[in-house]
């Protein structure tokens, strides 16, 4: 598929994991994401090691963003995410659980979607320092749909939420470093 193509969307994607070998589960889901029918890689952020949210007794974990050219729809694309989650040994058992891999359709060329089963942008990657801090060194004129322009959004985190979001430039989860936004995946 050549990138921007008719008919297809460009869809960014938050990748997390803090159980098992996070590394190994997060280069997975690029790989996994990149072999699908219908779904070229188009760019991945430098890898990040973050503070968990909402419950501090786990782990830390390893988070990246991912865009990548579509042609499927909004849900067949979930459905991929969620194949990939589960075989990964992603467990949903309660809100903020450790999770072997995390993979989220933060938003899908713009749409707004308010259903259960996939709502769109993702409902709180607005404010969530560990979604916007690799979406913008990946993308820096990146606009998330009814919030603006990631730049800015970036500017608006506490300091606190900045100070727990670590750059790993030590991982590259065996992806070819010269993957940008815009050009062929190798």
């Amino acid at each position: 598929m050549t990138p921007g193509a008719a008919g297809t969307h460009r869809v960014v994607v938050s990748l997390g994991s803090n159980l098992g070998d996070r590394e190994d589960n997060l280069a997975g889901a690029v790989v996994n994401l990149g072999d699908a029918p219908g779904i070229d890689v188009v760019g991945l952020s430098p890898v990040y090691e973050t503070a968990p949210v909402g419950v501090e007794a786990q782990e830390p974990y390893l988070n990246a963003i991912l865009l990548a050219d579509t042609s499927n729809t909004p849900l067949a694309f979930l459905e991929r995410c969620q194949a990939i989650e589960a075989a990964f040994g992603r467990v949903r058992t309660h809100r903020w659980a450790p999770r072997t891999l995390d993979v989220d359709v933060i938003d899908f060329d713009g749409l707004t979607r308010d259903d259960p089963a996939l709502t769109l942008p993702h409902p709180r990657a607005h404010e969530r320092a560990f979604v916007l801090i690799p979406w913008v060194t990946l993308d820096a004129d990146g606009v998330l749909p009814g919030y603006g322009r990631i730049a800015d959004l970036v500017r608006g985190l506490a300091p606190a939420d900045v100070a727990g979001v670590v750059r790993r430039d030590d991982i590259t989860l065996g992806v070819d470093a010269d993957l940008h936004l815009g050009r062929e995946p190798h």
